[in-house]
C-alpha cells in the first residue's frame, strides 16, 4: 500500500472512529428529559389526581422520606392510575434513573409480589405487599428555568430529585432495597408484568465488589477499616432529612494499593450508576473534586455473604451506606440489603443549616 493511500485511510479511520465515539457519549440531559416527563404525565391526571400529587416546592413533604412498609404515603399510587397516566409515570421512572437503575427499581417494585406469596404461604400475616403501591409526587411545577422536586417511592425504594433549568442539582437520598438477597424461585408478577428469575440478584455489584474489597485488605489495612464486629442492623438517618455528621471513619483511599483503589471506585460507580450517564458523571466528577484522598472505606461485621455485613464510604461530597444483616422473608439470615446514596453537604438540595 503506498504511503498516500495509507494517510487517506488512516484519515478515514479516524473521522469514523471520532463520529462513533462522539454518537457513544453523546447523551440526553436528564433534566429537561425529567421535566418535560413529568409535565406529560401530570397532562393524564385529572383535577383531584393533581391536587392529591402537586405540592409546593418548600412543602415539608418534600423533605420526608422512608424505605419502610407504609399504610398511605405522599402523591399518587400506580395502582390508582389509569393505563396512560401508569404509561406516563414509567416513562417519568425511567427518565430520572439509567437503564440499570430502572431495572433495579422494576425488579424491587415486583418483588413487593413475592414477598406477598411468601407471607401468604407462611400464613398471610404482614403488611400489604402490591407491586403497584409506589406513590408520585411532584414539587413545584416542572417547567424550563423553575425549580421542582420529584418524588417515587414506597417499600425498598426512595428517589428524591430536585431540578433546575437544564441541572438536576439535587439526586438524594437515592435508596434501593432488596429481599432477598438472591432470588430464591422464578416469579411472574402479572401487576408489573415483570419476571424474577431464579437465582438473580436484584443489587449485585454493591456487595459483591464490597466483599471483593474488603477481602484485599491486608491485615493493617483491614484493622484500619473495620470499625465494629458486629454490623448495625440499619443504616444511620433513616428517613431523616439530613445525613449524619459523624466524621468520616475507616481506611483512608491513599492508603489503599492501586488494585484496591480500583476496586473501591468500581464500588462507588456502581451506585453512582444508577443515574443517567449526565448526573453519574457529574457525581463523580464532585469526587474527584474534591479529592479521593478525602475518601474513607469503613467496615463492620462478617467477611463472607450469610452473617451480618456493613459497610459506608464517604467523602465530602458524599456518603454511601450498605447493611445486609436481617433474614429474608423464608429465614435465611443476612439476605435482605438496605443501600443509600447521600449527600452530607445537603440533601434534597438543602444546605447543612436547614
Amino acid at each position: 500500500m503506498s504511503l498516500r493511500r495509507y494517510t487517506y485511510l488512516a484519515v478515514c479511520l479516524a473521522l469514523t472512529a471520532g463520529i462513533v465515539g462522539f454518537a457513544f457519549n453523546r447523551t440526553v440531559a436528564t433534566a429537561p428529559s425529567m421535566t418535560t416527563a413529568a409535565t406529560q404525565w401530570l397532562e393524564t391526571l385529572d383535577a383531584d389526581q393533581k391536587e392529591s400529587v402537586l405540592f409546593d416546592y418548600d412543602a415539608p413533604q418534600r423533605v420526608g422520606w422512608h424505605f419502610i412498609p407504609k399504610e398511605t404515603r405522599k402523591g399518587l399510587a400506580i395502582r390508582d392510575m389509569n393505563d396512560a397516566q401508569k404509561e406516563a409515570a414509567t416513562k417519568l421512572l425511567s427518565s430520572c434513573l439509567s437503564s440499570v437503575g430502572y431495572r433495579k427499581a422494576k425488579q424491587i417494585m415486583a418483588l413487593e409480589a413475592l414477598l406477598g406469596l411468601l407471607q401468604s404461604e407462611a400464613g398471610g400475616r404482614g403488611p400489604e405487599r402490591d407491586p403497584t403501591k409506589y406513590y408520585f409526587t411532584i414539587f413545584g411545577t416542572p417547567q424550563s428555568g423553575a425549580r421542582w422536586g420529584l418524588s417515587i417511592e414506597g417499600h425498598h425504594l426512595s428517589l428524591n430529585f430536585v431540578v433546575e433549568g437544564d441541572d438536576v442539582v439535587s439526586s438524594s437520598p437515592t435508596f434501593f432495597a432488596t429481599n432477598p438477597t438472591i432470588v430464591n424461585r422464578f416469579f411472574k408478577d402479572a401487576d408489573g408484568g415483570y419476571n424474577l428469575l431464579r437465582g438473580e440478584r436484584v443489587i449485585n455489584h454493591e456487595e459483591l465488589l464490597a466483599f471483593d474489597l474488603v477481602n484485599s485488605l491486608n491485615e493493617e489495612q483491614l484493622a484500619d477499616a473495620t470499625i465494629a464486629e458486629k454490623a448495625p442492623a440499619e443504616i444511620r438517618n433513616a428517613g431523616e432529612p439530613h445525613a449524619p455528621k459523624e466524621e468520616p471513619v475507616g481506611i483512608n483511599y491513599n492508603k489503599l494499593d492501586r488494585s484496591q483503589q480500583s476496586r473501591l471506585l468500581s464500588l462507588v460507580r456502581a451506585y453512582a450508576g444508577n443515574l443517567p450517564r449526565d448526573v453519574s458523571t457529574a457525581r463523580l466528577k464532585e469526587i474527584q473534586s474534591a479529592g479521593w484522598k478525602n475518601v474513607k472505606f469503613a467496615w463492620a461485621g462478617a467477611l463472607a455473604p450469610g452473617i451480618g455485613h456493613y459497610y459506608r464510604i464517604e467523602g465530602p461530597t458524599f456518603l454511601i451506606e450498605f447493611v445486609n444483616t436481617q433474614p429474608d422473608a423464608e429465614g435465611n439470615p443476612a439476605s435482605h440489603i438496605h443501600c443509600v446514596w447521600r449527600d452530607p453537604r445537603g440533601d434534597f438540595a438543602l444546605s447543612a443549616g436547614e
